[in-house]
Formats: structure tokens, C-alpha cells, sequence
């Protein structure tokens, strides 16, 4: 079964963030597709309950992603598993708090972009150093690294940078033929988004905002990621997409 999306059945892709949120929906999905996958987060239980929901038979790799040998483990691992890697999905992140710059704790800071930009890093860097002709490298990021809001400072300087090292990453990987593109995240109502959608106020300012008039949701998110993984997409690189309805219009 290939959804639509050639090119995806027997990738090996690498997921990280896979054990709850919008992880665990490309998870369903790229499995729908007939890849095969290795699942990363740091919670092996919730990556063996999303294992148990597949057809297929993933690999389980619990782990902090801000580990550079955590990543290369992976990488080896898949290798061992699979033979290889086909795509890499830098997925992993945490929560915004919201606070001003001047109440934002510094250690929140640092965890922040730790996850967020420096763990996308470390993914880039294992996956690098096993994609061969072809590869794909997709790093989630958000319209807030391209739209900042007050009290999200730390977040937006790691979605922001996730931008900078993609296109980065682009130029040095495009002689090997390795493309390395963002998908820039809307307001979803599942993952991170979830309690933000509970909040009605906040709620409404965002529909308020967004073209489409609603939230995202799960059926919204993998159709894009699965686009950059396959056959279709291979002249695309150093490209932020971006899926939030219209938000950043507004």
C-alpha cells in the first residue's frame, strides 16, 4: 500500500519523537506505506505501544536524541536491522513555555534548543554518515521559528534555527545527492498543540488567525513528510514547507 506516494514502500526511515503526538501519526503512516522503520523517543514504553499498533515490525530505539552516540547508535543499529537508511526525520522536540525573556530560566533555554535544534543536528549528523545516493534527511520545525509570538523566545530561536541548519545542510549534502528539507508546523490539535487547543481563549485567537478557520489535525500532517521521503520529491531540497492552514497569512 502506497497512499498515493511512490517511492515508499521498503524505505528504511529513521522517526524520531515516535512514541506519542504527530510522531506517532507519521509512524502510523510511513507503516501504512510499507516502510521500514526504526522509532526513536525517549520512552521505550510508549515506543513499544506504538510498536504493537503496526503491521510491520519496527525497530525500538529508546533514547535522548541531545546524545551524539545516542544518534549514531541508531544509524548503526538500522544498518544492522535493515541494511541502512533511506530517510531521517528529525521530529523529536519539546514544548513552548510561555514566559518573557526575562522570567525564562536559562536551563529551560538550553533544553529547548537542546531537543529541538541541537537534537535535529546530532540526527543530521548519524544520518549523514549512512545515507547514500538518494537519501532524505526531514526536520519538523514551526511557524513560530517564522512568525515568533511574545513568551516564546527559546522556541522560536529553535525553530528558527532548524531553517539555518536545513538549508546549511542542503548545500553540503546536495553533491551526494541527499536532499534536507523542514516542515514548518501550524496549530495542531494533537502533540504539543493539545493543551493549547484546550485552552479556549487561546483556542479561539488561533482560529481567529488562520486562513482555514480551524486546527490541524492528524489526518493533515504525514501527506507532506511522505511527499519529501519519496520518488517525487527528489529535485527538492533546502525548501521549508510549511502546513498550518494559513496561519502565517494572517
Amino acid at each position: 500500500m502506497d497512499l498515493g506516494y511512490p517511492g515508499i514502500s521498503g524505505r528504511r526511515v529513521v522517526i524520531t519523537g515516535a512514541g506519542r503526538g504527530l510522531g506517532r501519526v507519521l509512524a502510523t503512516a510511513f507503516d501504512a506505506a510499507g516502510a521500514r522503520l526504526g522509532l526513536v523517543a525517549r520512552s521505550e514504553r510508549s515506543l513499544r505501544e506504538v510498536a504493537d499498533s503496526l503491521h510491520g515490525d519496527p525497530l525500538v530505539c529508546p533514547g535522548d536524541v541531545r546524545a551524539a552516540g545516542f544518534n549514531e547508535s541508531v544509524a548503526e543499529n538500522m544498518r544492522e536491522r535493515f541494511g541502512g537508511v533511506d530517510v531521517w526525520i528529525a521530529n523529536a522536540g519539546v514544548s513552548p513555555q510561555v514566559s518573557t525573556v526575562e522570567q525564562t530560566d536559562p536551563e529551560v533555554w538550553r533544553d529547548i534548543i537542546d531537543v529541538n535544534l541541537t537534537g535535529a543536528f546530532l540526527g543530521a549528523r548519524a544520518a549523514a554518515a549512512v545515507l547514500g545516493e538518494g537519501g532524505r534527511i526531514i526536520v519538523t520545525g514551526s511557524v513560530i521559528g517564522q512568525r515568533p509570538r511574545p513568551g516564546l523566545a527559546a522556541y522560536a530561536a529553535s525553530k528558527g534555527g532548524v531553517q539555518a541548519l536545513v538549508q546549511t545542510l542542503a548545500q553540503e549534502l546536495g553533491p551526494r545527492a541527499i536532499t534536507v528539507n523542514a516542515v514548518a508546523l501550524g496549530w495542531f490539535d494533537t502533540g504539543m498543540g493539545a493543551h493549547w487547543h484546550r485552552d479556549t481563549e487561546r483556542e479561539s485567537d488561533i482560529v481567529g488567525h488562520t486562513a482555514l478557520g480551524r486546527w490541524g489535525v492528524a489526518e493533515d500532517l504525514p501527506g507532506v513528510y511522505l511527499f519529501l521521503s519519496g520518488a517525487g520529491a527528489a529535485y527538492v531540497t533546502g525548501a521549508t514547507i510549511t502546513v498550518d492552514g494559513g496561519y502565517s497569512l494572517l
